[in-house]
């Protein structure tokens, strides 16, 4: 195994040009424990860590562009206003030695359907830039995850950003998992209202083959806040609009059975995550909208 360390990143593009098979590493959360498991021998190894670049973040006026390296220890501390459902979702990867060195491009290059920041992504509406010698690009998330661990990037690219739109509502990510830290999810749920288009956004973890959102359920829920006018009058979800929201998100689902829990239980916490970051979210817009506008 040959260990390539470029100085900058137009060297890591060479790099990664020169030999497409290279695995990119900077927190090595994952890509660790494949190897020493022997679940991987790459030929290369790509180490990222000396580009600095990678580990910082911009704020806009609109969005977060955020480098790939960021730590999620970062994003806890920094980013909670800007990006809170990516903020909740840092919380729960693994250790603090983990949050001090991974980061969100680790869990999108490695594109595991359990990885704890695609929810948040997929809820948010991130865009992926990636880049290579022949020049740079933006994924939007939608399109970003292909297969089980298989993603859009390609053989010769590398994931430089992410950029996300500044939240302009509440976000939510709740998590299932079999004891409280250092686990993998056993499902996990995100959730973001976007008041400015009065439009709902979730992403679902580790209960299908990619992180999906579910569509069907997003599309309820907008109607039946458009038509019930909650928007503008800040009133109560109706319990049975949260519990068909929950039913469809369920259905969204496509889980397996394995050592963490079954296809079955999968649907039913993903429902249960539905209707509960449901309730939360939307009592946090009434909230704000009561305090700006004196919406009761």
């Amino acid at each position: 195994m040959d260990f390539l360390r470029p100085a900058g990143w137009e060297e890591a593009l060479a790099a990664k040009a020169e030999h497409p098979t290279a695995v990119p590493i900077a927190g090595g959360t994952d890509v660790m424990v494949e190897i020493n498991f022997d679940h991987r021998r790459p030929e290369y190894l790509l180490d990222l860590n000396r580009i600095g670049e990678l580990s910082e973040w911009e704020v806009g006026d609109e969005s977060v562009r955020l480098g790939a390296s960021v730590p999620y220890t970062r994003i806890m501390e920094n980013l909670r206003r800007e990006l809170p459902g990516l903020a909740l979702a840092s919380h729960t990867v693994a250790s603090p030695q983990i949050r001090n060195r991974g980061g969100v491009g680790g869990n999108l290059g490695t594109a595991s359907p359990a990885g704890d920041a695609h929810p948040a992504l997929l809820a948010a509406g991130a865009e992926v830039e990636v880049e290579s010698v022949r020049g740079s690009r933006l994924i939007p998330i939608d399109d970003f995850y292909t297969g089980v661990k298989r993603n859009a990037l390609a053989p010769d690219e590398l994931i430089r950003a992410v950029r996300v739109r500044k939240a302009d509502g509440p976000q939510q990510f709740s998590k299932v998992g079999t004891r409280n830290a250092m686990v993998i999810a056993v499902c996990a749920f995100g959730l973001a209202l976007h008041p400015e288009t009065r439009t709902v956004r979730t992403g679902i973890g580790s209960a299908a083959p990619t992180p999906v959102r579910a569509k069907a359920a997003e599309e309820f829920l907008n109607a039946a806040l458009d038509e019930g006018g909650f928007w503008d009058n800040g009133k109560v979800i109706t319990p049975s609009v949260a519990r068909q929201f929950a039913a469809l998100c369920s259905a969204a689902c496509n889980p397996i059975d394995d050592v963490r829990g079954t296809a079955g239980y999968r649907r039913h916490a993903v429902g249960v995550m539905a209707r509960r970051t449901l309730t939360w979210t939307w009592e946090s817009y009434r909230g704000t909208a009561a305090r700006t506008e004196g919406v009761a």
